[in-house]
């Protein structure tokens, strides 16, 4: 191994080290010596995978040197990854490697997809090995004053949440899982349809990769022959002036690993399935990012309108026979589109009526 490839690792761990530091110096009474120890041991982790990502055999020795820690540590980590499912071999006389290479995310790669103009909005865009949740992550930062087009991606999600509380797989370095916050000045009511017009992003996103026969389904999903491709989860908070933040978190599959989507609960589908060939989750992110950032500024001069007919365009379930779960019953009728406001039209007992985003869930009826 080339001196300058260890000397960048090292540099990157001592980044970690110096960031957990700065974490217990913090005058912020809610950060703990234990989360900051927290924070400096997800970043070893994250450094070691960065270490075997070109899938190569590295002995545990090598590992441990160039990263500043044990053996015994280095065999800690390696075992904590096997049992959340990271395929790392290890042999006896060679030391670890991963089962295949991976591309791991990269701000700096991102950002180079995106055009310059762009590009220029976005704001501080953070990559994490491993957290709870991006959504978590971000609404935790917007409330110590992160900017309007910060943004974050995640590597693996240990708590990944989907609407209604639904757990969202989210395997390692497998998918994309971002969250972007966004501040809307006049308050709540500025989002009405905004899951929706988030969804249109998407699908014109994944089109611009060559995605077809992908459609939006109410209120905040994207599936492809009736398997689930894509889904949304937005969180808000009003500050003292009635601005509303609201954090967009989206998770996009693109190369689920067999042994992870047998815990999902209903048919999916990932992008290179649709596609039928390999992408790279930094262009995906980077088509994604610039693409939000272009709709955000658009739907915030002319709300759900500017979306609306590309919605209705592309509505999966608009003439089929759907069940409607509220909190209280369960209606069966036949989906009539959405109306202006983002509501969904339920045909049933000879009249319609509007159920709104939140309240309900929805799945074809066979």
């Amino acid at each position: 191994m080339a001196s300058n490839y260890s000397v960048y690792y090292i540099q990157a761990f001592d980044f970690s080290v110096n960031f957990t530091l700065s974490l217990i110096k913090s005058s912020d009474s809610t950060i703990s010596i234990s989360q900051a120890y927290y924070v400096g041991f997800m970043s070893l982790r994250g450094s070691l995978l960065q270490l075997l990502a070109d899938g190569r055999f590295y002995s545990g020795a090598w590992l441990g040197r160039t990263l500043g820690v044990s053996r015994n540590t280095i065999w800690k980590h390696i075992h904590f990854l096997q049992r959340h499912q990271v395929d790392i071999h290890a042999v006896r006389g060679r030391g670890y490697r991963l089962a295949k290479p991976v591309e791991l995310l990269s701000s700096h790669a991102i950002r180079q997809y995106m055009d310059s103009a762009t590009r220029s909005k976005l704001g501080q865009l953070d990559i994490l090995m491993e957290i709870d949740s991006t959504n978590r992550y971000l609404m935790a930062r917007a409330a110590q004053g992160a900017e309007v087009g910060d943004a974050c991606l995640a590597e693996y999600q240990s708590e990944g949440r989907g609407r209604l509380g639904r757990e969202w797989v989210s395997p390692f370095a497998a998918n994309i899982y971002l969250s972007l916050l966004w501040r809307f000045p006049g308050g709540a009511e500025g989002i009405a349809g905004l899951g929706l017009a988030i969804g249109v992003t998407i699908l014109r996103s994944v089109q611009a990769m060559g995605a077809d026969n992908v459609y939006v389904k109410w209120p905040n999903d994207l599936v492809c022959k009736e398997h689930k491709l894509s889904g949304i989860l937005l969180e808000l908070r009003t500050d003292r002036l009635g601005a509303c933040h609201v954090v967009i978190g989206i998770g996009l599959n693109i190369r689920m690993p067999y042994h992870d989507s047998l815990t999902i609960d209903q048919p999916w589908i990932d992008l290179e399935q649709v596609l039928s060939r390999p992408v790279s989750r930094n262009q995906v992110a980077a088509i994604l990012l610039q693409q939000l950032l272009k709709d955000l500024e658009e739907f915030q001069s002319s709300g759900l309108a500017s979306f609306i007919d590309e919605w209705r365009q592309n509505d999966v379930l608009n003439g089929r026979s759907v069940t409607v779960t509220t909190a209280d019953r369960t209606i069966i009728g036949i989906a009539r589109g959405i109306d202006d406001y983002g509501a969904l039209r339920l045909e049933y007992d000879g009249k319609i009526s509007r159920f709104l985003t939140g309240d309900v869930s929805v799945r074809a009826t066979l």
